[in-house]
This record gives C-alpha cells, sequence and structure tokens, in this order.
C-alpha cells in the first residue's frame, strides 16, 4: 500500500483516490486505455485504503485551497468512507469537493444527498453528454437508468449541497456544449466544460 498514490496535489488542490471501481466504462477516459497517470502521478491501487490511510494521506487540510474526491474510480461507491474523511476535512477546516458522476442514489438504491449535507461544499457531477443516446455511447453505463438518474441527483443537489456544477466534455462526437449549458440552467445548477483529454 505504501506504494499507491492516496492522495497528489494539483495546483492549490489535494485530491484523493479512494476506490479505482466505478459504475461507468467511458470511453474517453485514461483509464479505458489502461492510462493510470494523472500529472505525473500514478493512480493505480493494488488495494482499497482504509479511512485511517486516506485520513493521514490528508494531513492538514488547511494547506490546500480544497480536497477533491477524484481518482480514477466513482468516490461515492465508498459512501461510509467517503463522509467519514469529509468529516475529518470539515472538522479541520478544510474545504470539500466531490466529483461525481451522479449515480450515488441509483447505486445505493436511497437518497444519499441528505448525508452529504454540512460535509460537501460542492460537488461536480459529469452529465457528459444532452441526451441519453450521446450519454450512452460515451459513458457506457453499467446501471439501467444512469442518465435519468444522474439528471435527479442534479436536480436535488442544490437542497443539500451549497454549490453544485455538472460538467460535459468539449471535442466529443456528438456532444453540444450549448445544449448541456441549457440543461444545466434548466436543472438550476451551474455548467462548465472540460476539454477533451485534459485531465486534472
Amino acid at each position: 500500500m505504501s506504494d499507491d498514490t492516496l492522495s497528489y496535489v494539483i495546483d492549490t488542490r489535494l485530491y484523493l483516490n479512494i476506490t479505482d471501481r466505478c459504475t461507468l466504462v467511458c470511453a474517453f477516459c485514461p483509464k479505458t486505455h489502461d492510462e493510470h497517470t494523472v500529472k505525473g502521478h500514478d493512480l493505480t491501487l493494488h488495494q482499497r485504503p482504509s479511512l485511517e490511510q486516506i485520513i493521514a494521506a490528508v494531513g492538514d487540510p488547511t494547506r490546500y485551497d480544497e480536497v477533491v474526491f477524484c481518482g480514477f474510480g466513482e468516490p461515492t461507491l465508498r459512501l461510509k468512507v467517503l463522509l467519514a474523511v469529509a468529516r475529518y476535512i470539515k472538522d479541520n477546516g478544510g474545504h470539500v469537493r466531490l466529483n461525481t458522476d451522479g449515480l450515488a442514489n441509483l447505486f445505493h438504491k436511497r437518497n444519499v444527498l441528505p448525508e452529504m449535507q454540512g460535509l460537501i461544499d460542492a460537488v461536480s457531477v459529469s452529465m457528459n453528454a444532452q441526451n441519453e443516446a450521446i450519454y450512452t455511447r460515451h459513458c457506457c453505463p453499467q446501471l439501467p437508468g444512469s442518465y435519468a438518474a444522474m439528471l435527479d441527483f442534479l436536480r436535488q443537489a442544490p437542497a443539500w449541497i451549497p454549490e453544485v456544477t455538472a460538467t460535459a466534455v468539449n471535442g466529443l462526437d456528438g456532444v453540444d456544449i450549448t445544449a448541456c449549458a441549457d440543461l444545466a440552467a434548466q436543472l438550476g445548477v451551474r455548467f462548465r466544460a472540460r476539454q477533451l483529454d485534459v485531465v486534472g
């Protein structure tokens, strides 16, 4: 485990790599192409890191502008650990952002957003497409109903999390960034375009 990268710094933010499992198999994800490096950091996990190991990897969260749950896996698949680490960060004066596919409610079969209240300051949700057909083509969801569940997560999130942003990747075939931004506005959340092949 000592060789695994559980946290890595980009600019003024600390990123946490807590799982390599995911509910999507995105065609544009580097991991799908057997590339596990972000900004020189190898995010390969040989085993699931413990709560204590992740907290140790955070250290003093006030050293960073924010601590971000974002590796090459979906952080909410380890919801209990995620929330416990987030509580540690908040209790020690840090700011917490969650990067997610927005499928936590679908995966856990309940609304988990109330459990995030007070622990997650900002959430960035990978909308990735303006309709289900384009989403399915690029994201290859493993759970039925993923696109609708992601949109519902975005719709509900502002009641529990102060800052909610939907994102989509500019440069993917068929993805209409303007339509994605309009959809985010209809859902009452912010929107940010990411660039294809730019990670981190």
